[in-house]
């Protein structure tokens, strides 16, 4: 994770490293909310997951940070907290919504919460589209389905001029290089052999 932060000139707080070192051991270690994560995984769960959470900060962080601290995030299918744990403790002045409706995945993402005293991040346990949610600067999601279903699913959410974020594979949305809705940036992470991508749109239609 540093490695990646480090390479995109990135530099973190003490304090801010330290919540994402916590947030990473809840997830690997605790086991009463069922299997979080793959054994797989669990090994490499902060050069990969954390630095993926990470990529919107690191790419869109700047800008984010100019428009106030009003902003309001949701994260679509949360799961386990993946990216909106490691950016709510990285952008402690937007105001987040982790949307899950898998019950274990609710306790154990409030249980996170209420142990990192994250006063910016509201766990919702319910599906999306039945959240009431609405009006929201950013809504994001993380390999969840399609692109197109994905942006379909966040629409109705976002407000005008609002932004979609969602992290891919890059031989999953190759095919949107040329439209011009679409912004595309590519990335690599460590011990990572594929490519990846940020994939953003926003609601100006």
């Amino acid at each position: 994770m540093n490695q990646f932060l480090s390479g995109h000139g990135v530099q973190l707080s003490e304090e801010t490293l330290d919540k994402l070192y916590q947030f990473a051991d809840l997830v690997v270690d605790t086991k009463e909310y069922g299997n979080l994560i793959s054994a797989k995984d669990s090994e490499k769960f902060l050069s990969r997951h954390i630095a993926d959470s990470l990529v919107p900060f690191v790419f869109l962080g700047k800008e984010i940070s100019t428009q106030g601290d009003k902003l309001r995030w949701a994260d679509m299918g949360a799961g386990a907290g993946c990216p909106v744990f490691p950016l709510a403790i990285a952008m402690p002045n937007v105001q987040f919504y982790a949307v899950e409706p898998r019950h274990m995945r609710v306790n154990f993402m409030q249980m996170v919460k209420e142990k990192l005293h994250l006063d910016n991040l509201t766990v919702v346990g319910k599906r999306f589209e039945t959240s009431g949610l609405t009006d929201l600067d950013f809504i994001s999601c993380r390999a969840l389905s399609t692109f197109e279903n994905d942006w379909e699913r966040a629409q109705a959410g976002l407000k005008h001029g609002g932004t979609f974020v969602t992290l891919k594979s890059f031989n999953n949305i190759a095919h949107l290089e040329n439209d011009p809705k679409v912004h595309i940036q590519k990335y690599e992470l460590p011990e990572e052999e594929q490519v990846y991508a940020l994939v953003t749109r926003g609601n100006n239609e």
